[in-house]
């Protein structure tokens, strides 16, 4: 498959990702998430942010644990501390 333009849309990359092992830089999970890649870089080092891989000097996040993540957000209430929806997998 051929690459993805730079200046492609996001649905068009998601639909040349589809079927494929798709790999986001930071500022890409930064924007899907729409978060700071700061933000991303905080999270990588407290621990707080979606699983990443690290390829040599290299961070890249799997789409699938971007969704991951943003699912175990989830909250019914500013109070809520993440227990209050059932079926949550944490």
């Amino acid at each position: 498959m051929a690459p993805v333009r730079p200046d492609a849309g996001d649905r068009e990359k998601e639909k040349w990702m589809t079927g494929k092992t798709a790999y986001l830089n930071t500022r890409e999970a930064a924007e899907r998430l729409g978060l700071s890649t700061r933000t991303l870089d905080r999270y990588r080092v407290s621990g707080d942010g979606p699983v990443f891989l690290k390829f040599g000097g290299r961070v890249r996040y799997l789409l699938e644990d971007l969704d991951a993540w943003v699912r175990t957000r989830r909250r019914k209430s500013t109070s809520d501390d993440g227990s209050a929806l059932p079926g949550d997998d944490r």
